[in-house]
């Protein structure tokens, strides 16, 4: 669904991008209202308001994610769809550089040589534009804000898009009744379908992260990240073979360079994950000898406290690497807890309940 999004945004025309994206703020909170009334979820919002440092962040993700929304649809009705593409696969990319930047991560060196690869592409379709990928670095950097943003708030999917829309709700509101004022309002002046189709913005924008929810709790995380890279596939595939864009041989070049830092970054993820099953497998059969040990001390008696008192500490220590190698897989293959190092985990992950195109 999202990969298809692009074929939605022009059936809204003549409505200007500012009035699509007011129009998907205003209904999109409708939707995840209704939702939310259906579930009878609603004890979160007491604690957010109670707590102002996290009303202030999903403040800033409403804002951040409010440009990205309204560069997206821009970017799709102005024949830029193909550049857009670009932005969602590079984020992986700009996500790892945020954490590094940001956050003092430190990287494997298959990371440090797909980030590479990356700089190199934006400076190979630089080249090839004529100018930076600015719709592309946009997009890229300010989901890439939305995610870390969103780590710190640590909303469910729903919830947080409830959050983030209250906040867009009333100047989203108010801008519709000042285009109506100007008399350069389309809603309601193209026909009941066209506003039916204002109006199902909502649903797009709730029903794919309803679902995405939803497959979060089934499907394995990075098996999650791996699918997530169909969207920008599919988005840059309606560029190329329904909407008819450009792409001349450097833009091809630039792209297969996206494509290669990708795949390294896939390769390393995967590869770590397996690494880090057998670790976790590991510890777990340590931990049961260690505990088969201890018990068996104690059933006869043993009176030697080194005896129990090892015994127990090979458990513990067993169970805490357990602990932590679980803790590695679930978030996504990173290494960085049983080495030390903190590490970006898996591309896509930072995605798991954000707002998206």
């Amino acid at each position: 669904m999202w990969g298809l999004v692009p074929l939605f945004w022009p059936l809204l025309k003549p409505a200007g991008a500012a009035e699509i994206l007011a129009h998907r703020m205003v209904w999109s909170l409708v939707v995840v209202g209704i939702a939310l009334l259906f579930i009878r979820r609603w004890d979160w919002a007491r604690e957010l308001l109670r707590q102002p440092r996290r009303l202030g962040l999903v403040t800033i993700a409403a804002a951040v994610i409010t440009v990205n929304w309204g560069v997206y649809i821009w970017s799709v009705n102005s024949g830029h769809v193909v550049e857009a593409s670009l932005g969602y696969f590079i984020n992986p990319l700009v996500t790892i550089a945020t954490g590094v930047l940001l956050l003092g991560e430190r990287l494997r060196p298959v990371q440090w040589a797909a980030v590479g690869v990356g700089f190199a592409a934006v400076l190979v379709l630089a080249f090839g534009y004529g100018r930076p990928p600015w719709i592309s670095l946009c997009l890229a950097f300010t989901f890439a804000t939305y995610g870390l943003v969103k780590k710190k708030v640590n909303l469910g999917g729903l919830e947080s898009l409830a959050a983030e829309t209250a906040v867009q709700f009333l100047p989203a509101v108010g801008y519709l009744v000042w285009l109506a004022t100007q008399g350069d309002i389309v809603f309601g002046t193209e026909g009941a379908g066209h506003a039916a189709l204002l109006a199902a913005t909502g649903v797009v924008t709730a029903a794919p992260l309803v679902c995405f929810g939803a497959a979060a709790i089934r499907v394995p995380l990075s098996t999650l990240g791996l699918l997530q890279y169909l969207a920008p596939v599919f988005q840059f595939l309606l560029g190329i073979l329904y909407f008819h864009e450009a792409m001349p041989p450097e833009r091809w070049a630039g792209f297969a360079l996206v494509w290669l830092a990708l795949s390294l970054l896939t390769w390393d993820a995967l590869r770590t994950a397996r690494r880090n099953a057998s670790r976790l497998a590991a510890a777990r059969v340590a931990a049961t000898a260690a505990g088969t040990s201890t018990a068996t001390a104690t059933g006869i008696g043993a009176t030697v406290p080194g005896t129990t008192v090892t015994g127990t500490g090979t458990t513990a220590a067993g169970t805490a690497a357990a602990g932590t190698a679980a803790a590695v897989v679930e978030a996504g293959g990173s290494e960085s807890a049983l080495t030390h190092r903190p590490g970006p985990e898996l591309a896509g992950e930072a995605a798991g309940d954000r707002g998206r195109p």
